[in-house]
């Protein structure tokens, strides 16, 4: 998390702005539930202690001026204009339209901000960022927006303002997380339910593979159509089946023939990962570690077979983890193509899989991997 020193600091050099308000919002984890959350399904998402913060100050106006400390860059754009050219912008530009939609009025404000989500990681920097210009306007602005609307409002500026049809799980982890805890959210109906996840002697690690991914242009919007091409073969011969949640796998067997075969493929994931959530909250209720990192391991190879997201240097640092005593699970997490690798290890094997890892990787791919522990925090809120 950026210290909120730098934050006063860089909004006094930038606006000669002394006083300001601060709010934080969290990236995420995604423990199982990887590609359910816009078939309507269920995910099992942390918020974790990677954030951006911001400083912000309401100007009086209706122009916005923004500087982000990452990536040294000013914006500045009215309230009613055009979609600004920096695509970083785009996000604060659309959480801002989405508002108005909604028949708010957020005025102008000067604001800078950063942080330590790593960008392409999977981990939802993009979330992040909405949340936190989300909670921060409907704050200083008394807008009136509950959680769950934030987080609408945030997966509707990915889908109008950035080109990602993503589900709602991203911005509803950053926005209701809390610490030591895991949300099963039922991405249709946004009900959710808290688990207890604070298993004695185990660590969160993520290793990045430093492959970056965008998921604008990449397979992700090419994946939601064949699941969607999936639903309407059952559609023919069910009634009320929208979505992949509504069927069930001997539903799928019954006509696969009709299907084309990655099709089928992408529905088979998608059904089996629900069920094998479902499944895993029961573990964790019975605090058997084990058996849910087992469900990880599965996870992680229906992706890469079934829905064909994963990567060579995702596989291959999952076929490592497999290797390790200690390591009870591990899969690539995010949207795929790149980002990273999330395990659950044993502390006193932590140092060994991180130093098998980072030494076979650089062996076989010539490009050194990155260590990230994680640990399970609170979601947004005013600092």
């Amino acid at each position: 998390m950026i210290d909120s020193a730098i934050l006063k600091k860089s909004i006094k050099e930038k606006f000669g702005h002394s006083d300001c308000a601060i709010f934080t919002a969290p990236g995420r984890i995604n423990l199982i539930g990887e590609h359910t959350d816009y078939n309507g399904g269920f995910v099992l998402p942390a918020s974790i202690d990677k954030c951006i913060s911001l400083a912000i100050v309401p100007n009086g106006t209706y122009t916005v001026h923004l500087y982000s400390i990452d990536y040294d860059e000013s914006v500045s754009f009215d309230v009613d204009s055009e979609k600004p050219k920096q695509q970083w912008a785009c996000y604060v530009y659309g959480v801002i339209q989405e508002m108005k939609k909604r028949g708010a009025s957020p005025g102008g404000f000067d604001a800078v901000f950063g942080g330590d989500v790593p960008l392409g990681a999977g981990m939802s920097s993009s979330a992040a960022l909405e949340s936190v210009f989300g909670i921060a306007l409907n704050t200083l602005f008394n807008l009136g927006f509950d959680k769950r609307e934030l987080a609408k409002i945030g997966q509707m500026t990915e889908h109008n303002y950035v080109g990602v049809r993503c589900g709602i799980m991203d911005q509803f982890a950053s926005l209701f997380g809390q610490a030591g805890k895991v949300i099963k959210l039922d991405c249709r109906s946004l009900e959710y339910e808290l688990f207890p996840f604070e298993p004695q002697g185990i660590r969160l690690v993520l290793i990045d593979t430093m492959v970056k991914h965008s998921l604008a242009s990449s397979e992700y919007n090419v994946r939601r159509a064949q699941c969607e091409a999936g639903v309407a073969v059952i559609a023919k011969y069910k009634d009320g089946v929208e979505l992949l949640r509504d069927v069930t796998l001997e539903e799928l067997e019954t006509h696969r023939a009709e299907m084309d075969s990655e099709v089928y493929m992408r529905c088979h994931f998608v059904i089996s990962e629900n069920q094998r959530l479902l499944e895993g909250c029961e573990d964790l209720s019975k605090g058997d570690y084990e058996l849910f990192g087992q469900k990880m391991f599965r996870t992680h190879e229906g992706l890469s077979k079934e829905y064909g997201v994963s990567c060579e240097e995702l596989d291959f640092i999952v076929e490592i983890a497999r290797s390790v005593d200690g390591v009870l699970g591990a899969r690539m997490m995010g949207g795929g193509f790149g980002g990273c690798v999330l395990a659950m290890v044993r502390d006193e094997n932590h140092d060994e899989y991180v130093a098998k890892v980072r030494e076979a990787y650089q062996k076989r791919f010539g490009k050194y991997s990155r260590v990230i522990d994680v640990v399970i925090s609170d979601g947004a809120r005013q600092w």
